[in-house]
């Protein structure tokens, strides 16, 4: 097995790197945030995941946003920082769809301190006030307990919540199918990218623009899988229409919570050597346009 922190970086490296709609990639950058900012934070996040089955989860959550913090100018992978942790955190001896359980039922309040200390520190945004356990303020809850309560709103807080569900058994096997159909590892990212965000609204885009245009946002997501993406003849251009739609308006409709989900997909594919290394998919030619 490869070790946990040379996962968790291929993982992120391969996800900036594909041409997802919307996102920041090798050949698109936003104004406050590059695709340079994302290779600099996996390569900084790497070594502290590697030794996320000796410490706390919140510990090691802290310690990765203040690693990105010294190689990156803005927010670049809080989201990646809380999903792929917990994964990391089961021992490399332990099956992972075991060992997670495990590791999330026994995060406690400290884990919760050390966790919102890095979401603050990581100045994640568009978080409104809530009522309960509010990011402004100490929590009293457990880190899992405090991601319950935000589970309706935030899909990685879900992850917590219900045991990574959409990670494992939803995301993981689109990632699978695209592999398996395309036999190039960016057409296999885009379409399990396209998936999860056909699937669930993006909570980022939420935060940022409302449910609404989440939603019409996984409404053009499945328009495009319909019309046969990568391979359907219309397909493409549906692709790159979708595209220019999320980057409109100053990228306020970036799908970076779809992104984060893929980035943990990826992780797990890595860690159960679903995927062989050296690597056997090819990057894409398809999506060139984008």
């Amino acid at each position: 097995m490869l070790p946990i922190g040379l996962c968790a970086q291929l993982a992120c490296i391969w996800e900036a790197t594909a041409r997802k709609p919307g996102n920041v990639h090798r050949y698109a950058d936003f104004a406050d945030l590059t695709y340079l900012d994302l290779l600099q934070s996996a390569a900084a996040i790497a070594p502290v995941l590697n030794a996320a089955s000796l410490f706390g989860v919140g510990k090691i959550v802290l310690e990765a946003v203040k690693a990105t913090h010294r190689v990156a100018p803005t927010n670049t992978n809080l989201g990646i920082v809380l999903l792929l942790t917990p994964l990391a955190a089961v021992p490399p001896s332990e099956d992972l769809r075991r060992g997670l359980p495990r590791v999330l039922d026994r995060l406690d309040v400290a884990d919760a301190r050390m966790a919102y200390e890095a979401i603050r520190l990581a100045a994640a945004g568009g978080l409104g006030r809530v009522p309960e356990q509010d990011i402004r303020e100490e929590p009293t809850k457990s880190l899992r307990e405090v991601m319950a309560l935000a589970a309706e709103r935030d899909l990685i807080a879900r992850q917590y919540a219900n045991g990574f569900h959409e990670v494992l058994h939803d995301g993981v096997p689109a990632l699978r199918l695209g592999l398996e159909q395309t036999r190039y590892l960016e057409n296999a990212i885009i379409y399990g990218h396209l998936h999860l965000l056909a699937s669930y609204p993006d909570s980022l885009i939420v935060r940022k623009r409302g449910l609404a245009e989440a939603e019409e946002a996984g409404r053009r997501a499945r328009s495009v899988l319909a019309l046969g993406w990568p391979t359907g003849g219309e397909s493409q251009q549906a692709l790159n229409e979708f595209d220019r739609w999320l980057r409109a308006d100053g990228h306020g409709r970036n799908p970076g919570t779809t992104a984060d989900l893929v980035t943990a997909c990826l992780f797990v594919l890595l860690r159960e050597a679903t995927i062989d290394l050296p690597l056997q998919f090819r990057w894409s030619a398809v999506s060139e346009q984008l």
